[in-house]
């Protein structure tokens, strides 16, 4: 039963609930008992004053031994009230008059008017007040005790004590109608918060579930399908956007990889076939000559060595992805790495009667990896010579911008159409029929760009497309000046 979070959520509101009616209902008893306590407490300071002034007034007009005993008989009879009790002492802690002298007192209040008079823990607080001129006290007694208020006062030049006894009875018992109260009021108030707590955690709960059943349909095969967002502004809905933002994702991925296997087979298909095809008709004359076996051998190396180069470039993407390609930094010239580059390519140039020309530059020290750089710049000078046609020219620059070196190659082929320049950059794209390419060039597998646009993230740079119309198309990589971790993934 708890493994569900609706479960989970209903206790834990539940339980959160009763703590704080718990907490709430005892700090209003308190607040209550305290409230009730300190009116008691008014009240029974009030009904002093008043017996005093009726006890002075009445103290005048008496005389003779008794005549504060005659003048408090006076007083009570005229502040008697219900469940009140008085009481006047002398300094030496002897009782004048009290309540149970006067027969109608003791005949409203019966046997408890003189119960707490004679108890032990009024002697206890009769003792207390000896010591100060207000006291405030409770005196056991009755069905709920007394609240005890003692007040000192002079009369004929003696001092007195004025003891007036209320009983809490009522006090207690609207106190136990409230702790009743919250007795009823808190189970039922908890019961129903629970219900009400299920209720909502599975409502609120339910498009989570839905989520999470067509999550569990969606597979390789309908991949494209996503989650249903009905409010895009809660929680839930957040969640359901990212999910279907890891399924884009996860769909562009397997899209790319499907692609990527499917072009890797056909670009891997053709040299296999050649191969095969090569040695299946040198095979099958017996009687060939030795010009003709060197041609089949020729032609099987060439092959071979493109399988070769397409093998190693896939190895080299497959490591970058995986994050396992280490670089080994360290600290040369650019410039140097450029004109060696250039310098290596120039055969190529010569061949097609391309004019090839590098741009002087000032001293460029950078701390990266040369091998990988020099495989860069060589795959974006191979890419501008074989899509340049014969007389045209390519050129090289590289200088220094802000905390960037910036290394362009421009070529002045035929350019890329707009649609297919966004993807110029995926693996085994090749634009040919946009830029003429010749079919005896020797070909490539259109990794070139994408493993130079690697080498120049792993550096921290980037490389873009710059220009392309008509008239050429400009390649730029910036590289940071700046070192860099000695290891990046793809």
């Amino acid at each position: 039963m708890l493994d569900s979070v609706r479960v989970r959520l209903t206790l834990w509101y539940t339980a959160v609930l009763a703590l704080v009616l718990i907490v709430l209902a005892l700090i209003t008893y308190s607040i209550f008992w305290r409230s009730t306590l300190q009116r008691t407490d008014v009240n029974l300071s009030e009904l002093s004053e008043a017996f005093l002034t009726t006890l002075n007034a009445e103290a005048k007009d008496q005389s003779g031994p008794d005549s504060l005993k005659q003048a408090g008989r006076v007083a009570i009879n005229e502040h008697r009230f219900r469940d009140h009790v008085f009481a006047i002492f002398d300094d030496t802690g002897n009782m004048v008059v009290s309540s149970q002298d006067v027969p109608p007192a003791a005949a409203a209040n019966g046997s408890s008017v003189g119960g707490p008079l004679s108890s032990p823990s009024f002697q206890s607080f009769l003792d207390a007040s000896s010591r100060t001129d207000r006291l405030f006290g409770k005196v056991k007694g009755g069905e709920d005790g007394y609240r005890a208020f003692a007040r000192r006062f002079s009369s004929s030049g003696k001092t007195y004590t004025l003891v007036i006894l209320q009983s809490l009875h009522v006090q207690q018992e609207m106190l136990e109608e409230v702790t009743e109260t919250f007795a009823w009021v808190i189970p039922i108030a908890i019961v129903l918060a629970s219900v009400g707590g299920y209720f909502l955690a599975r409502k609120s709960l339910a498009p989570v579930v839905a989520m999470s059943s067509q999550a569990g349909r969606i597979g390789a095969a309908n991949l494209h399908e996503r989650l249903a967002v009905q409010n895009d502004r809660d929680e839930l809905g957040h969640l359901a956007q990212s999910f279907n933002s890891l399924l884009d994702r996860l769909s562009q991925s397997f899209e790319r990889q499907q692609r990527f296997m499917a072009d890797a087979s056909h670009e891997l298909r053709t040299p296999v076939a050649i191969l095969r095809g090569e040695a299946e008709v040198a095979l099958s004359h017996q009687a060939r000559s030795l010009e003709e076996y060197r041609e089949s051998l020729e032609v099987l190396h060439q092959e071979a060595a493109r399988l070769t180069h397409i093998v190693e470039d896939l190895f080299t993407l497959t490591r970058a992805d995986a994050g396992q390609y280490p670089l080994q930094p360290r600290d040369f010239y650019l410039d140097e790495l450029v004109g060696e580059c250039v310098h290596s390519a120039r055969t190529l140039a010569l061949a097609k009667k391309i004019s090839l020309n590098l741009e002087e530059s000032s001293e460029s020290p950078i701390h990266a990896d040369e091998s990988l750089l020099r495989r860069m710049i060589l795959n974006l000078l191979d890419n501008a010579i074989k899509y340049t046609p014969e007389g045209g020219r390519v050129t090289v620059a590289c200088n220094r911008v802000g905390d960037e070196y910036v290394l362009t190659i421009t070529d002045t082929g035929g350019g890329i159409p707009v649609e297919l320049q966004p993807r110029i950059f995926e693996r085994f794209f090749r634009a040919d029929k946009a830029r003429s390419r010749a079919e005896n060039d020797g070909g490539g597998a259109g990794l070139g760009l994408s493993i130079s646009r690697w080498i120049a993230e792993a550096h921290h740079g980037r490389l873009e497309l710059t220009r392309s119309d008509s008239v050429g198309s400009t390649f730029t990589a910036y590289l940071p000046t700046g070192p860099f971790p000695s290891a990046a993934g793809g």
